[in-house]
């Protein structure tokens, strides 16, 4: 059981911090604002479900496939976050059209809802919620695990648990912060909710762009000196 509490801290404490369900679910709103509350609902369990599947796999099996790409995880952080800086930019941009949109809110509800619904992976889910911080940290989280036979398989399966445990935590934490996004709103009114928004969407581009840096930075340090 001390193991598998282990596990369980350890991978949650990697990732909540990184996936930041709290900082992300303004930003979720605002982009759901035309949303009904059961379809807002609908779409905060599909990401959070979008969101573990896509942890789970960059656990398992995410060094595997960067290696049968080719792809390096620097090559993958400055990827990453140069798409989590384009989304920054956007969201922090998305409220001056906002006004000129205004007087036909109605006639394109249906056509915005389908749209918001057809953005449950991208990029509600990727990069927004699970961005290529979180997906980098479940992939050298999965590549730390170690399996000794002398230990035997019931050790595997309490790691194995264990760690989907945590990702489960993380994605459920998802979930109540999205889903209920709107009390937020709510409690902070128009205002403090743009104000909030606006802010999280500047860190989001900050983000972004400190990703791409750690993944410049680890490219140039992997070039050959020449003496």
């Amino acid at each position: 059981m001390s193991q598998f509490i282990n596990i369980f801290v350890a991978v949650f404490a990697a990732l909540f911090p990184i996936v930041n369900p709290l900082g992300g679910a303004p930003i979720f709103y605002e982009m759901t604002r035309a949303c009904a509350p059961q379809v807002r609902a609908s779409l905060a369990m599909k990401v959070a479900i979008y969101g573990f599947i896509l942890l789970v796999v960059s656990l398992v099996a995410g060094s595997r496939i960067l290696t049968f790409f080719g792809i390096s995880l620097p090559v993958l952080r400055v990827a990453g976050g140069l798409v989590v800086t384009f989304v920054g930019w956007n969201i922090l941009h998305q409220g001056d059209a906002s006004a000129e949109k205004a007087p036909d809110a109605t006639a394109t509800r249906d056509v915005d809802v389908l749209r918001v619904e057809q953005q449950a992976f991208y990029p509600l889910t990727m990069p927004l919620t699970m961005g290529p911080g979180s997906i980098a940290t479940a992939i050298a989280l999965g590549s730390q695990g170690t399996f000794n036979p002398a230990d035997g398989y019931g050790h595997m399966i309490i790691e194995a648990m264990g760690a989907l445990s945590g990702i489960a935590a993380v994605s459920a934490s998802v979930y109540f912060a999205y889903r209920y996004a709107s009390d937020i709103e709510r409690f902070l009114g128009p205002n403090g909710t743009n104000v909030l928004v606006r802010l999280f969407a500047f860190i989001l581009l900050c983000i972004g762009m400190q990703i791409m840096w750690l993944g410049i930075r680890d490219l140039v340090a992997s070039l050959p000196v020449h003496g």
